[in-house]
């Protein structure tokens, strides 16, 4: 009888305390993103994309390699596990936090979306790439499975407003299909699944199926509109 209670208590820690503890840190870290922007300007935390490449074009300002890789290094990205801006997906009800790294303790584990280093930041030319928990810790990506095309997704910065509208959906592939985050993102175990030309790409992904880590499910979708704060 001990050991199933505190198999029971674990079970109700894993799948209930860590979300409301996660989710209750990730309320707060929006909250205080949002007084700092309503407040004065400040620095931008990266090079803001310049207003006459924002919009719905999705041509590359970066020459393309051959193997998909930008031919100049990248800007300088935020400070790892800093909250830089907040994720909407109103199809989902989702509100969180997104930070740069995709460290369980440092990111993942507070409810906040991690942004994958080395892919582009928000509205930068390139693959917006993040990633967040499908099952406790907040699970703001319990739901991905339901976006379809069409969908909006809005990422919020200091600077600007980027809304992205979901093209597709990769149901499952294997952790290692690390292609799926390239500058013109593809899947390597799934050919028929890729883009073929340089663009303005965001890319979310989250374990599949709930409640292990198997396979990852990937949603991609492409920069519609932006709109300086």
């Amino acid at each position: 009888m001990t050991l199933g209670a505190v198999l029971m208590l674990l079970v109700v820690h894993q799948l209930w305390w860590t979300n409301r503890e996660a989710q209750a840190s990730a309320r707060r870290q929006v909250a205080e993103l949002e007084r700092e922007w309503g407040g004065a300007p400040r620095r931008p935390s990266y090079e803001p994309l310049p207003p006459r490449q924002m919009g719905t074009e999705h041509r590359s300002v970066v020459e393309e390699s051959p193997s998909g890789a930008p031919s100049a290094p990248p800007s300088p990205g935020p400070r790892r596990d800093l909250a830089y801006a907040v994720l909407r997906i109103p199809r989902l009800g989702v509100t969180a936090p997104v930070a740069e790294g995709i460290g369980k303790k440092g990111v993942l584990d507070k409810g906040y979306v991690g942004h994958y280093p080395r892919t582009a930041q928000p509205g930068r030319a390139g693959n917006v790439a993040l990633a967040g928990h499908r099952n406790t810790h907040g699970e703001p990506f319990r739901r991905l499975d339901r976006l379809r095309p069409g969908d909006t997704v809005r990422i919020d910065t200091a600077e600007a407003r980027y809304t992205y509208v979901v093209e597709r959906t990769l149901p499952q592939t294997t952790p290692g299909d690390g292609t799926v985050l390239a500058r013109i993102p593809y899947s390597s175990v799934h050919p028929g699944h890729r883009y073929t030309g340089p663009g303005y790409y965001l890319t979310l992904t989250t374990c599949t199926p709930e409640y292990t880590s198997t396979y990852r499910l990937v949603v991609w979708g492409r920069l519609a509109r932006a709109e300086p704060r």
